[in-house]
């Protein structure tokens, strides 16, 4: 007996360490967030509720929507360019707000990462999770998401009441993170300052603003976002929004092609608000699918954000057959003897 409880005493410091390691990974895995489902919501770079109003050159560089209000709901096109399809009040405009229901929802119930209710977001180095806000939040200067080297890795940011930017503040993404995977779920209404440089998906449950010359999505490679308004308004001034990439877009949605902000003395192309595309054909309209009122369609593009194995899983896994083969095989000796 003496020399099975020798051969146990590594056994029982392997396991213990193996066990450590299996729950170090199960928390790891408790923190990674899954992407909302967009649906058709994805086709489109903004939407509004209630109304749609611009002031100035604003390029959208995608498709517009807007249900319930109407064509009548929606100004300032031209000036403002639209390079996609401008859907009001029908069958597409009708599923793509239920489908932005349904993604609010997602954001809203992933499990928080780390409570920053009373933290700036300026100055702050993010990495892939949930964030959330009990009340307003507030962005003055520069925030970075980091995405420590895994592409697309899903961030979050869950706030209470109102999301706020001072004038040029900045959403900076490095080491991987991605426009596809970066959502703003706000409880009321989203205000972008003067010639902020925004990043990500801001589904707001009421309204957004966006100030004068204020961005969503500019940068290239892998920047992108959306501005979606659920039951308000969306309100434009000499803006440029950019969706995410083709390769993380709703994959129905077709690609835009992207034009430069127009300046004070440029002739710019428009839309009527009536208009189902742009009338040049130097500006090529989207086609989006007709799909009729169904069950909300997956976002098939990303999914959710992956956790790398770490050594010590491994270890862990490794473990548990270790001990189980070895205790096995000591049960069927003690037999023999």
């Amino acid at each position: 007996m003496r020399r099975y409880a020798i051969l146990f005493r590594p056994l029982r410091l392997f396991t213990a360490v193996a066990l450590a390691g299996a729950l170090s990974f199960s928390a790891s895995l408790a923190l990674a967030a899954d992407q909302p489902l967009m649906g058709t919501a994805g086709n489109y770079a903004v939407m509004g509720a209630t109304a749609i109003t611009n002031t100035g050159p604003t390029v959208v560089n995608g498709n517009l929507a807007i249900s319930p209000g109407g064509s009548s709901s929606v100004t300032g096109f031209p000036p403002g360019v639209v390079t996609g399809e401008m859907d009001m009040a029908n069958a597409d405009s009708v599923l793509a707000h239920t489908d932005l229901v349904g993604a609010y929802n997602d954001a809203a119930g992933e499990t928080t990462t780390v409570n920053l209710t009373g933290t700036n977001l300026g100055g702050l180095t993010l990495t892939p999770g949930t964030y959330t806000f009990d009340s307003s939040a507030q962005l003055t200067g520069t925030l970075t998401l980091d995405g420590q080297g895994s592409t697309n890795a899903t961030f979050i940011f869950q706030i209470g009441s109102t999301l706020t930017t001072a004038s040029n503040s900045t959403v900076e993404l490095i080491n991987g993170a991605g426009s596809c995977a970066v959502f703003w779920q706000v409880a009321s209404s989203a205000t972008l300052g003067t010639t902020t440089d925004f990043q990500g998906t801001i589904m707001a449950m009421t309204s957004i603003t966006m100030n004068t010359g204020a961005t969503i999505g500019v940068g290239g490679l892998g920047h992108g976002g959306r501005a979606l308004a659920m039951n308000g308004a969306l309100t434009l001034d000499t803006n440029v929004i950019n969706p995410p990439p083709a390769g993380c877009a709703f994959a129905a949605a077709a690609t835009p092609t992207p034009i430069a902000a127009p300046t004070a003395a440029a002739s710019t192309p428009g839309l009527s608000p009536g208009a189902s595309g742009p009338p040049s054909a130097e500006t090529p309209s989207l086609d989006v699918p007709d799909v009729s009122p169904s069950p909300r369609l997956p976002d098939t593009s990303i999914g959710t954000s992956a956790t790398p194995i770490t050594g010590i899983a491994l270890l862990a896994v490794a473990g548990a057959a270790a001990v189980a083969g070895l205790s096995v095989a000591f049960a069927l000796d003690r037999r023999r003897a």
